[in-house]
Parts: C-alpha cells; sequence; structure tokens
C-alpha cells in the first residue's frame, strides 16, 4: 500500500481486488464442499464494509471520502452463512448452480479491478512524464 494522496483510488481498488480473491477462494471451497454433509457456504461482503467506511463522511465529495478512508477498516471477514435455509437431507446449503454463477461473476468483478488498477498507474505516468 502507498500512503499518499495520489493513489488513494488505486488502494481502495487494491483492497477491494483483494477481497475478489478472497471471495472467488470461498467460492471455489463452496463448490468442493457441495458433498460434505453438514457444511455451510462461506462468504464475504466487501461493498457493505466500504459503503459502511465512505458513509461515515457525509456532505463532501466522492474524491474527500476516499482520501478520508481509514483503509484498516476495509478488511472484512469470511463469515459463515448459517441462515441460508437448505432442503438438502443432510444440511448442506451449497446450491452448485448458484456458485457456479456467483465464481463467473466474481471472475469478472476481479478482472475489472485489476484493469482498472493499471488503468489508474497509467493515468500516474502520464501526468509525470
Amino acid at each position: 500500500m502507498i500512503n499518499t494522496d495520489a493513489f488513494s483510488y488505486i488502494n481502495i481498488l487494491d483492497k477491494a481486488a483483494d477481497a475478489s480473491w478472497t471471495r472467488s477462494e470461498c467460492i471455489n471451497n463452496n463448490i468442493a464442499n457441495v458433498d460434505t454433509p453438514g457444511y455451510k457456504r462461506q462468504d464475504i461482503d466487501f461493498a457493505s464494509t466500504l459503503k459502511e467506511e465512505l458513509g461515515r463522511y457525509k456532505y463532501v465529495s466522492l474524491d474527500e471520502k476516499v482520501e478520508n478512508v481509514n483503509l484498516n477498516h476495509l478488511n472484512p471477514s469470511v463469515y459463515t452463512d448459517s441462515a441460508n435455509f437448505s432442503y438438502r437431507e443432510d444440511r448442506n446449503n451449497v446450491d452448485i448452480d448458484t456458485e457456479e454463477v456467483e465464481r463467473a461473476s466474481e471472475t469478472i468483478k476481479y478482472q475489472v479491478l485489476t484493469d482498472s488498477i493499471s488503468q489508474e498507474f497509467s493515468r500516474l505516468k502520464t501526468v509525470m512524464s
């Protein structure tokens, strides 16, 4: 992580990419445990964490919000989805079709995030030359 206001967006994109990677690992783990009796799916929710952190600064521009974000607060944790009802007798709540769709979606999200990071560095490079 780079500690300067010029890299505020990059730092947040970096945190989002890390969360996306972690979520992909959770989804892959869910898929691997689709036949494990009693297994409860796991997930991560970075969007709510980011929304909460940005919401701390009302009545300021997005740029000011991003500059004031405490990156230490952008560490969402993996949670177990025990509330998700299971129709299966083995009490496993992983739906393979849902997990496959989520995995595809998360792959696209990760690619967009890493591309956005590259574009931000390209803009900085252009400004510095």
